[in-house]
């Protein structure tokens, strides 16, 4: 027999000798493991004692192999046995311990959260046009298509109604024919509290919306706020006043708007507003370094217009008696400028290292 297979089964025979006494001094699980990696592990004894593998003459490595198996297998059942052991252990020292009062109060307070950043944004804004006496109104979120597209004005090859672009729902058992999906603006509501009630009524409303979109500064689904006033004799001033006071409520005193034409299908006129820069005023409200407004002075917050009179006709509303203005926001993008996040999708990993910051 040559010396390798001399000192395998040596080095096997001590091994056998050792293992049971490391495990039979191991007193808690932990420290079983790590005995039993001290033997079978990467660096353990077994490894070492194999590292003479390839000295073994062939006539002799199948011998060897079984050999190094037994031991191998005498390892894992003893491991096995010993845990089992130190959890019936452990087991009976919990039942046979002294009885605990689950009724006492912790001994260390438990840490409290917080409102999440959106909830606390969507409730501020919320909040503010509810004192300029608007009306906080709620609605599904899973849709109709004609509520979310047809009775808002829109056109029917609107880029809006690809499925590139919208979440379409199957409802079983429900008609063949009918059109429904995530809601892609919260404007639904819109058309719903317009349809059941008669003007005047100026209501908000807020919650999560959904579209085909995902990167950086867009999310498959983020958050709304909309809000319109219908009543007769509603002009374009009455717009700017309303918005022009959120905008100084949510970003301060004397906080610049502006408004600039713009094109949506369910309003006419329509315009973006703009504020100032929160992060870079200065006397000239701007400053050519600045990353967020690239220099400009301007942010965009929102989007609006006068109601379109086809979406009053759509919910029964008299285009001739009344007129109205309509706005949606972002909230992410309110919360992005407020904190300054440079991603949204920070917003919904739910990782606590973020969220604690707020």
């Amino acid at each position: 027999m040559s010396d390798a297979v001399t000192e395998i089964e040596r080095g096997l025979a001590a091994l056998g000798e050792s293992f049971q006494k490391r495990f039979a001094e191991a007193q808690d699980e932990p420290a079983l493991r790590h005995a039993k990696a001290e033997v079978l592990g990467k660096k353990g004894d077994l490894t070492a004692v194999l590292k003479r593998m390839a000295a073994v003459p062939p006539e002799h490595k199948k011998s060897v192999g079984e050999r190094v198996n037994e031991v191998k297998a005498s390892v894992e059942r003893a491991f096995e046995e010993r845990l089992a052991a130190l959890h019936r252990a452990r087991r009976e020292a919990d039942l046979n311990a002294p009885p605990f009062d689950l009724t006492l109060p912790g001994r260390v307070p438990a840490p409290r959260g917080h409102v999440h950043p959106l909830t606390r944004v969507r409730h501020e804004i919320l909040d503010i046009f509810r004192s300029l006496g608007f009306e906080v109104a709620w609605g599904p979120e899973v849709e109709l298509w004609e509520n979310n597209f047809e009775k808002l004005a829109f056109p029917p090859d609107h880029p809006a109604t690809d499925m590139q672009d919208t979440f379409w729902v199957r409802v079983d058992g429900g008609a063949p024919d009918a059109k429904v999906l995530l809601r892609t603006h919260t404007s639904n509501v819109q058309v719903r509290e317009m349809s059941t009630r008669k003007p005047p009524m100026a209501v908000v409303s807020g919650g999560p919306v959904y579209r085909r979109d995902d990167d950086v500064t867009h999310s498959p689904m983020f958050h709304q706020i909309e809000g319109f006033l219908v009543a007769e004799r509603v002009s374009f001033a009455e717009l700017k006043g309303v918005l022009t006071a959120f905008a100084e409520r949510l970003y301060g005193e004397g906080t610049p708007v502006r408004f600039r034409p713009s094109y949506f299908p369910f309003v006419e006129p329509g315009a973006e507003v703009d504020v100032g820069c929160v992060f870079c005023r200065a006397d000239d409200g701007s400053r050519p370094a600045c990353r967020v407004c690239k220099g400009t002075g301007w942010l965009e917050i929102l989007g609006c217009g006068m109601v379109h009179p086809d979406v009053f006709r759509h919910t029964g509303i008299d285009p001739e008696t009344y007129t109205g203005f309509a706005f949606g926001l972002g909230v992410e993008r309110v919360a992005m400028l407020r904190y300054g996040i440079p991603d949204i999708r920070l917003f919904f990993e739910n990782d606590p290292r973020f969220l604690a910051q707020f």
